[in-house]
């Protein structure tokens, strides 16, 4: 259940007394399975795992959804040669060439006897939302399938006006300014791990460490040179470690030992689970909460 990367957007508190309806809605966007002519399908499935009808995990103020896919695996490569197999042999035999027309509906013919032989991934991705906050996780590094799974819980309720961030400060800026003069906001510690660019090129060199001090004459050598941060490794209050990166997207993020050691052992699973959601969304809080902070991140009124 913990989430190994954090993309982010905001809410209002006006929109936050909508997400009451996410059980009521839910039910009728689940995840079907992918029909024999369909490339894919999307909806929502239990944060309980299967067997379960439970489509919300709600945990005080947090509530977890997980959008899950279903796609088939037929890749153009296949499909090209198949049909260029059979447009090679009607040149062969019939001594003519195949049309534009007459190509696309062996195109399609070749697709109505493959698709439903192809063999089909089911892919999950869990989010969560913060009321209180205004934060929605989603436990992803890519912004495409954030905004994916924001569309899914938009067309369940109707509207869902979650917006990505808004700095008003550069993450840039400041992510390079706190490796040049080793001046961190209070709670954070340089990590191992930085991307370095020349952000006046857009193929300019590019510098990553990893593993590595940052705070040394070489780091400070690429920033001389005029070099800036993309992403940088981070600790907050010894608690949990995370890449940083200029878009504020969050990977890589691992509780250390101060916070795990803090779990309980519990009597059942589902009490595990909740104690578990409610263990990281508490972290997570604190964190986002510092990080709104440092680079002015407003929520949406």
């Amino acid at each position: 259940m913990l989430f190994r990367n954090l993309t982010l957007f905001r809410f209002s508190p006006a929109v936050a007394a909508d997400l009451s309806r996410l059980d009521d809605v839910l039910p009728e966007h689940q995840l079907r399975a992918v029909g024999p002519m369909e490339m894919s399908t999307r909806g929502f499935v239990s944060p309980f795992g299967r067997g379960d009808d439970r489509l919300t995990h709600t945990v005080g103020h947090d509530t977890m959804v997980v959008v899950g896919s279903e796609s088939r695996m037929l890749p153009p490569s296949v499909v090209n040669d198949e049909l260029a197999s059979r447009v090679q042999k009607i040149a062969e035999n019939e001594g003519r060439k195949v049309s534009g027309r007459e190509r696309k509906k062996i195109k399609d013919d070749v697709l109505n006897e493959l698709l439903p032989r192809a063999f089909v991934r089911q892919t999950l991705t869990s989010a969560y939302a913060n009321l209180t906050g205004g934060w929605v996780v989603v436990n992803t590094a890519s912004r495409k399938t954030a905004e994916g799974v924001l569309s899914q819980i938009r067309e369940a309720l109707g509207s869902f006006p979650a917006v990505p961030l808004a700095p008003e400060d550069s993450p840039r800026i400041l992510m390079t300014h706190w490796v040049a003069t080793g001046e961190l906001p209070a709670g954070f510690a340089l990590g191992d791990e930085i991307e370095l660019r020349d952000p006046a090129t857009a193929s300019g060199a590019v510098a990553r460490c990893r593993r590595q001090d940052l705070d040394t004459d070489e780091v400070r050598e690429h920033l001389r040179t005029g070099k800036q941060v993309f992403r940088i490794g981070l600790t907050f209050d010894d608690r949990i470690s995370f890449v940083l990166g200029e878009d504020l997207v969050i990977r890589k993020v691992r509780f250390t030992d101060v916070v795990l050691d803090e779990q309980p052992e519990h009597e059942s699973g589902e009490a595990e689970r909740d104690a578990t959601f409610a263990l990281m969304a508490l972290e997570h809080r604190r964190l986002l909460d510092r990080l709104a902070d440092i680079f002015k991140l407003p929520r949406p009124e």
